[in-house]
């Protein structure tokens, strides 16, 4: 994706009200765990990032793209965010700039994803079925106030629906309290048409101490047997917890 030229765009960051059950996106919460005001949940600032590879490869990147994202500042509500791509090492980073000069998210995107890896030793979580529509389908970016039409116009699941999919299995099955999504590596092995089931199973492979406790899982999202999304997702999931 080297020679691929991505034009930059901007947006205001919206807190979604949804996000409020993480008291880290409610102001209270937030300035517990020692932040002036609510956080945007990562999840909605991937979704801003997802806007350059789905406005220059189209639905090819919904099918067979993905790449790795990790979240390295805080973004408040009502930040302006500027979404731009540089070349570092000939490897295209997309970043989302706020106010600071150091990016606050970076996505490494990839246009054509490997095949899913196996999910990796572990304990295994509770599997979860849904049906992929709305919040979970192709509007997913439209309350953040991305109004692309490319996912709805073609019916299909947004991509930032996967890393949503997955927080809320780490909110549901492994958070304490204030959590904080850190990265994920994200597999698009195909589209997903809106109204599909979707079965997620889970597993986490690692925890580790690093500014609290961390938990890695290793996610496939299966819609009848097939793999249609993988992830390795990370979070620090008890703030509470400094050793």
């Amino acid at each position: 994706m080297s020679s691929v030229t991505y034009s930059p765009w901007s947006i205001e960051a919206t807190n979604l009200p949804v996000h409020a059950r993480n008291p880290i996106h409610t102001d209270e919460g937030g300035r517990t765990a020692g932040f002036p005001s609510a956080l945007v949940a990562g999840v909605t600032v991937y979704a801003y990032l997802c806007h350059l590879p789905l406005v220059t490869h189209g639905l090819a990147w919904v099918q067979r793209g993905g790449g790795e994202v990790r979240f390295k500042q805080p973004v408040f509500d009502r930040d302006h965010v500027a979404v731009s791509a540089r070349m570092s090492d000939d490897e295209t980073l997309i970043e989302a700039y706020t106010d600071s000069p150091r990016p606050r998210a970076v996505l490494r995107p990839t246009l054509n994803a490997d095949a899913a890896p196996a999910l990796r030793p572990g304990d295994d979580l509770d599997q979860v079925t849904i049906v992929a529509d709305t919040p979970y389908g192709a509007d997913y970016a439209v309350p953040a106030g991305d109004d692309l039409n490319l996912c709805r116009s073609a019916g299909v699941v947004h991509p930032a629906v996967w890393p949503d999919l997955a927080n809320d299995i780490m909110h549901k099955q492994l958070a304490r309290g204030s959590w904080v999504h850190t990265r994920s590596i994200i597999r698009h092995h195909r589209a997903v048409t809106v109204g599909s089931e979707i079965t997620i199973v889970s597993r986490v492979i690692e925890r580790f101490f690093a500014h609290g406790e961390r938990a890695i899982v290793d996610m496939h999202f299966m819609h009848n047997d097939d793999i249609v999304t993988s992830i390795e997702h990370e979070a620090i999931v008890d703030l509470s917890v400094t050793t």
